[in-house]
């Protein structure tokens, strides 16, 4: 694959096979290194004196990133995908399907369990996941043309079921705000999941998703500290930004709620309370979380940010984990990677969930509903009946 620089950053669809978008001054990156994949033999390490010659690009600033200087670049690649609804069958998410724009994401979240999905192609779980990211511009056809199968039953679709559908290059491309067009046009229910007050923009979308019940949002948020989510999530919208999103989709009757996803053992546990208390006062319709997960090389890319960020809570953070997991940093059994196991886990459940009763919150997710769903062979205007 090559390469294009631009000094706007913009991506060229269907005329290059990649697009080079310099980094915001003000933006770091989550990983602190780039491991080589668990499937490679050679590996390559720069040198790390030798400069970033990408650094000079000017790219404009995008006003969620915060955070010191960060030379990386990042590359945007097709996805030449024939299929975009995915199917899984984990007893662990309420969802079946899903549809994900993008592989890879900038918002650089160090925990992310989904780093290790880039290994797949040869890249790596660190810096490579989230500054090559392939973007799926032919999702939409796509999407409707899995819909209008005979074969296809209407069923929840999540939005995304692995990275998130609004990350920064949303913003120019809009492959998440057209496939849920398709959406809105065949009235298939979903569930949009973002750490982006994006979502907002296509806020007409979503309410005539909403008037047939075939929608809801949530917002995941992690840390009320800004310094920590500056740290953890340097590209994702500010805590505050995402209550503020929150807020509108609730004025707009878009059921909408939040994840606490991931709680952090030892860092961001005694947060739930406040975060659920903000979350109530912003309409939220139903709260979850899930507990922190390090699969693969995640385990090594998250002790090395904990040596930068945190290096007096390391220990206490992975014991905590440790706890959770059997003695491990990683526990892949149904039933316990989303929650954990043992004494922590059930102390931890048991304050989240007196937590959202105090903030008033409702236990169960609004249940959405397919009774709408319709073939829609042609083209029809958004909002036409």
């Amino acid at each position: 694959m090559s390469a294009v620089r631009t000094t706007a950053g913009a991506y060229h669809g269907g005329c290059t096979p990649a697009t080079r978008h310099g980094a915001s001054p003000r933006n770091p990156r989550g990983a602190t290194r780039n491991p080589p994949g668990r499937f490679e033999i050679l590996h390559v390490e720069p040198d790390p004196d030798a400069g970033d010659p990408a650094g000079d690009l000017d790219a404009p600033a995008d006003p969620e990133d915060t955070g010191p200087p960060h030379g990386e670049p990042t590359l945007y690649f097709h996805d030449a995908s024939r299929s975009i609804i995915t199917s899984n069958d984990s007893p662990d998410v309420p969802f079946d399907r899903s549809v994900n724009p993008y592989r890879g994401c900038e918002h650089g979240c160090i925990y992310c369990y989904a780093r290790p999905t880039h290994e797949y192609l040869g890249l790596s779980a660190g810096l490579d996941f989230e500054t090559r990211i392939f973007v799926k511009p032919r999702a939409p056809e796509l999407l409707r043309a899995e819909l209008l199968r005979r074969s296809w039953k209407p069923r929840l679709l999540a939005m995304s079921g692995v990275t998130d559908p609004y990350q920064p290059i949303e913003r120019q491309l809009q492959i998440t705000r057209r496939c849920l067009e398709v959406l809105a046009e065949f009235r298939n229910p979903v569930g949009v999941i973002t750490k982006s007050a994006l979502v907002t923009r296509d806020l007409d979308v979503l309410t005539e998703l909403a008037a047939h019940r075939a929608v809801s949002v949530t917002l995941s948020i992690t840390t009320l500290d800004e310094d920590v989510r500056r740290a953890m999530e340097p590209r994702a919208a500010t805590a505050a930004r995402r209550f503020e999103a929150l807020a509108r989709l609730h004025d707009r009757g878009i059921p909408a709620g939040v994840s606490i996803a991931p709680i952090v053992p030892g860092l961001t546990d005694h947060e739930m309370a406040p975060i659920l208390a903000r979350a109530a006062q912003a309409g939220a319709q139903y709260a979850h979380f899930i507990m922190l997960r390090l699969p693969y090389g995640v385990k090594e890319l998250f002790a090395a940010w904990l040596d930068q960020h945190f290096p007096d809570r390391k220990q206490k953070v992975l014991n905590r984990v440790r706890d959770l997991r059997g003695g491990k940093l990683s526990a892949p059994a149904f039933g316990e990677r989303m929650r954990g196991a043992g004494v922590w886990a059930d102390a931890i459940a048991d304050m989240f969930h007196a937590a959202r009763k105090q903030a008033g919150i409702p236990s169960r997710h609004p249940e959405l509903s397919t009774a709408a769903f319709r073939k829609v062979t042609g083209q029809p205007g958004l909002f036409e009946s």
